[in-house]
């Protein structure tokens, strides 16, 4: 098995990675908390439910984006989950499969999670970048550990 340089392309793809985090949790988080809580909010009227499904839908997709952007910088080997399928036919199939599904509730906590994710490892990869550059791969190492967990 061949070593891997301490400060080769893949060190770089992980800083940023870690760097681009931050930008991504803020967007993430802002969509996930205004479109579910008023989704919330309006599940009382005829246009909150099918809203609420809706965010969870683009709560989907930005775990698709968040998929993608772990194999392609950190190197994960993560499956794209199965498309959703309504189980009945019309925009109540469509709203019903959309709140029942695991994956959409698990990609909203997702979203919650990495703005406080991207916070801390920005701030942690920005002060190594700055002032502890020799311990630099190794952090970024063990903080794209970190976040391929979170994004299984």
């Amino acid at each position: 098995m061949k070593a891997r340089p301490l400060y080769g392309a893949q060190m770089w793809r992980e800083v940023r990675h870690h760097l681009m985090s931050l930008p991504f949790g803020i967007a993430a988080f802002v969509f996930t908390v205004t479109v579910l809580s008023v989704g919330t909010a309006l599940s009382v009227t005829v246009i909150g439910l099918p809203l609420l499904a809706l965010g969870l839908r683009g709560c989907r997709a930005l775990g698709a984006v968040a998929r993608r952007r772990a194999r392609a910088d950190l190197g994960a080997r993560l499956e794209e989950p199965d498309p959703l399928v309504a189980s009945r036919p019309g925009t109540a199939g469509r709203v019903i499969a959309a709140l029942t599904s695991g994956l959409n509730w698990r990609s909203a906590l997702y979203c919650v999670l990495l703005l406080p994710w991207g916070v801390l490892s920005f701030t942690v990869t920005l002060a190594f970048l700055v002032v502890g550059w020799p311990l630099l791969p190794f952090v970024v190492r063990y903080l794209a550990v970190a976040h391929r967990v979170l994004v299984e």
